[in-house]
């Protein structure tokens, strides 16, 4: 295939960002399209010109770090998979390609289509663990029975890779799908119930002042998350933000 990109180049948040043409050609439908940056940027680097700069990490589908906003999609056209699992085959040859990155208040871009989401850390570290001694000698797991419905609920919530779809998905730039993910993982388990009331009002918290907007029910955040986190998610940490508040 041959592929005319737009991608966009800044060289840090503070600069004054632009789309810029490449034309790359002999791109096969099996590549990725991260391995389609990569033939990019060795093109750029044998001509002299800088390569552009893209985060990512495992390649796996994993590690969320492949964040790119493609064709003004998070992750790219397809569902239920990041940049790095997206294929080229979703693409046709003679195809214009916008690349961009997640854009956000609370995601100031490093440089390129790299942006800073050390604001998803700030929140899980605001509530994000439980006190229940998990080294030594540990209590069997299967010793505490748990329903399988809050198990199954619990460990869907868990599979959040914190990559910040969700975030550049919504009109408002909301992390509420994320924040809900990491707060109800715990809500569901006896083990999370000890510091309940404090985790989800220090995540809520933290989420505002990282200067996240407010959830509007649209749904976009679900559709584009690459692991199909659901919205009742949002439900469930509202239900626990307002016992957490009336218990305060």
């Amino acid at each position: 295939m041959n592929l005319t990109l737009k991608i966009w180049r800044q060289s840090d948040a503070n600069s004054k960002g632009k789309l810029v043409d490449y034309n790359i050609s002999g791109v096969e439908g099996d590549m990725s399209f991260l391995e389609m940056l990569d033939v990019l940027n060795e093109d750029l680097i044998n001509k002299g010109e800088e390569p552009v700069v893209f985060d990512h990490d495992c390649r796996e589908g994993i590690c969320g770090a492949c964040s790119l906003q493609i064709n003004g999609e998070p992750h790219g056209p397809d569902r239920l998979v990041t940049t790095c699992q997206l294929h080229m085959r979703k693409f046709n040859d003679g195809d214009t390609i916008y690349i961009e990155p997640f854009r956000a208040k609370a995601f100031p871009v490093v440089k390129d289509l790299m942006v800073d989401r050390s604001s998803f850390e700030r929140i899980q570290h605001a509530g994000g663990y439980i006190s229940v001694n998990t080294s030594g000698n540990t209590q069997d797991a299967n010793a505490i029975p748990i329903p399988k419905k809050d198990a199954d609920e619990a460990m869907d919530a868990a599979t959040c890779i914190g990559c910040g779809a969700c975030v550049a998905a919504c009109k408002n730039a909301s992390a509420m799908l994320f924040t809900s993910a990491k707060v109800s993982q715990y809500a569901l388990l006896p083990q999370g119930q000890v510091e309940a009331t404090e985790r989800v009002l220090a995540m809520v918290n933290q989420m505002d002042e990282e200067g996240f907007g407010n959830c509007t029910n649209t749904g976009a955040c679900e559709i584009e998350c690459p692991k199909g986190i659901s919205l009742e998610n949002i439900a469930r940490m509202n239900r626990e933000y307002l016992k957490a508040s009336l218990k305060g």
